[in-house]
C-alpha cells in the first residue's frame, strides 16, 4: 500500500488529532474491555484484516452485509423484511429518481453519491459536473441539499452543462440509495467509498468509480481497485478529463466488462456469506450462542439471587 492509501486520521502530522486520539482511545476499550467484537464485513474480503485483529483483540466476527443479513436476500432471515426498511440513511430519501432510471436501458446509468457526510469543495463538484458531461452517459447524481449552496446561481449546473446533458442527467438531493443500486439500469457507481457504500456496491453485483474524501475512504478505495477488483481509482482531486476517461473505462469496453464479471462474482459471495451455513452466518450463529446466551444467563441468575436476598 501507498501512504495515500492509509486512513486520513493515521497520516496527520498532528500529535494532538482528535479524530486519531478517538481511533486510538477506542482500539484500547475494545482490547480489554467486550468480550467480543463485531465488524460489519465478510471474511471472504477482509480476512487477513480479520486475523490480525483477532490477534490483539477479544474474539473478532466478521458479521455482513447486514442488509443481506436482514433482508433474508442471503438466504436467510425473514424474506418479508425489506432492505429498504432497515436503511442506514442519514437524510430523507427520495423515490421519485426512481422513476427517472425505470425507462432505462440494462446498465446505462451512472450512479454518482457522496454518502451522508462526505463533502467536495467547489472545484471538485465542478469537475465531477464536466466529467459527467463529457462522457456522454446517462447518470443519476445525488448533491446532497447542504451543498446546494455550491450549486445555487448556477455555479456548478451552469446552463451550458444542463443544455448538455439535457434528457440524460437527473439530479437529486438524495435518494433510496440500496434500491437504485439493485436497479438493472445502474451500470457503475461513483462513489466516495464509505463503508456502508461500499458494502451495498458489493451486495448489489455494480463496480465502482472510486473517489475518497477522508478516513478509512482511502483504504477502501484501494482494497476496491487492487484486491477485489470491482473499481477504478479517480483520487480526490480528480480532473474532468479524468472523470470522463473512467466513466468510459466502466461503463463500456473490455475493462468494464472485467470489472462488472468480478463485481457479480463478490455479490453471489456476499450472498453466500449471509445464507444459513455461510461465513457471516456461522459467526451470527456463534455470536448469539458464545457471547450472548452467557451474558444473558449470567444476568438471569444475578436476578435470580436478588429475588432470593428480598
Amino acid at each position: 500500500m501507498r501512504l495515500i492509501d492509509f486512513p486520513s486520521f493515521i497520516r496527520t502530522t498532528d500529535p494532538d488529532d482528535a479524530v486519531l486520539a478517538l481511533v486510538l482511545r477506542s482500539m484500547e476499550c475494545h482490547r480489554t474491555v467486550p468480550s467480543a467484537v463485531i465488524f460489519h464485513t465478510l471474511e471472504e474480503m477482509e480476512s487477513q484484516v480479520m486475523s490480525a485483529l483477532s490477534a490483539i483483540l477479544p474474539p473478532a466476527y466478521a458479521i455482513g452485509p447486514l442488509p443481506l443479513l436482514l433482508s433474508g436476500a442471503g438466504g436467510g432471515g425473514d424474506p418479508a423484511i425489506h432492505v429498504s426498511g432497515s436503511s442506514t440513511s442519514l437524510s430523507k430519501e427520495n423515490r421519485a429518481c426512481l422513476e427517472w432510471i425505470d425507462g432505462k436501458r440494462h446498465n446505462s446509468v451512472l450512479f454518482a453519491s457522496f454518502g451522508s457526510l462526505a463533502k467536495l469543495a467547489h472545484e471538485q463538484l465542478v469537475e465531477l459536473a464536466w466529467g459527467l458531461a463529457n462522457s456522454g452517459y446517462e447518470f443519476l447524481w445525488v448533491i446532497r441539499s447542504d451543498q446546494q449552496g455550491l450549486v445555487d446561481g448556477g455555479a456548478v449546473l451552469p446552463p451550458e452543462f444542463l443544455a448538455e446533458t439535457e434528457g440524460r442527467g437527473c439530479v437529486t438531493s438524495w435518494c433510496p440509495q440500496e434500491a437504485v443500486l439493485r436497479h438493472d439500469a445502474v451500470g457503475a457507481f461513483l462513489t466516495h467509498c464509505g463503508w456502508n457504500s461500499m458494502l451495498q456496491s458489493v451486495c448489489a453485483g455494480v463496480p465502482m468509480l472510486c473517489w475518497p474524501v477522508a478516513a478509512d475512504q482511502q483504504t477502501n478505495s484501494r482494497l476496491a481497485c487492487t484486491e477485489w477488483r470491482v473499481g477504478v481509482e479517480l483520487g480526490e482531486n480528480a480532473s474532468r478529463e479524468e472523470v470522463e476517461t473512467a466513466i468510459r473505462q466502466v461503463m463500456g469496453g473490455e475493462r468494464g466488462e472485467e470489472l462488472r464479471r468480478s463485481a457479480m462474482e463478490w455479490k453471489e459471495k456476499a450472498a453466500l456469506a449471509a445464507r444459513p451455513g455461510g461465513s457471516s452466518w456461522a459467526n451470527l450463529e456463534k455470536v448469539a450462542n458464545e457471547v450472548l446466551a452467557p451474558l444473558i444467563a449470567a444476568h438471569r441468575k444475578e436476578c435470580d439471587d436478588a429475588m432470593e436476598l428480598s
